[in-house]
């Protein structure tokens, strides 16, 4: 049985926006959902060209350390997760994704099973673009926990310190990653 676009827009609207820009893009979001059923990619890359997307933000809960992937495909580092497969609940796809690509069960005791931000993004990498609907997820971790990565997929990852995150270029990243920080860190301090 398929998630209605009815379920999802209920978590969209749920999610309390950290800013404008996060504001904006939930109300994108909703009038998306209200137009359209067509919400799950069907065919890689890109059809329907707008489709949802569920990040699992591996995070450690002592320090708020974050455990980023290096995307061959979209040359940033990103969370795993992935798109959301027709039928499946979002929080679903990133139980899946934990396992998949880190070799973990995903952990929701941080902040819980319900998505924390919302972003609209025009992807990019070596595929042609499309737009993905993310909803960001995170899941609890440790620094020192054994990560196994899908090496198809990525050409590595590591842990990034609140202070290497803060340093880093905002280029190596989602677009959206720092906002999104910014607003765990409120949420759980």
């Amino acid at each position: 049985m398929q998630t209605p676009p009815d379920a999802v827009r209920e978590l969209v609207a749920s999610i309390v926006p950290a800013d404008e820009l996060e504001r904006a893009h939930q109300s994108d979001v909703l009038e998306w959902l209200d137009s359209t059923h067509d919400i799950y990619r069907r065919k890689k890359p890109a059809t329907p060209p707008k489709h949802l997307v569920s990040y699992a933000v591996l995070a450690d809960p002592d320090d708020l350390s974050m455990f980023l992937v290096n995307h061959r495909q979209a040359g940033l580092f990103l969370p795993p997760g992935g798109h959301i497969e027709p039928g499946e609940d979002p929080a679903d796809t990133v139980r899946r994704e934990a396992m998949e690509e880190l070799g973990i069960k995903a952990d929701f005791s941080i902040i819980g099973t319900l998505p924390t931000f919302v972003t609209v993004t025009r992807t990019v990498g070596v595929t042609s673009g499309h737009t993905d609907v993310s909803l960001w997820y995170v899941i609890s971790g440790n620094t020192r926990s054994p990560i196994r990565l899908d090496p198809r997929e990525f050409a590595g990852g590591r842990w990034w310190t609140t202070a290497e995150l803060e340093s880093a270029d905002p280029a190596l990243f989602d677009p959206h990653f720092g906002r999104f920080t910014a607003k765990i860190r409120s949420a759980v301090s």
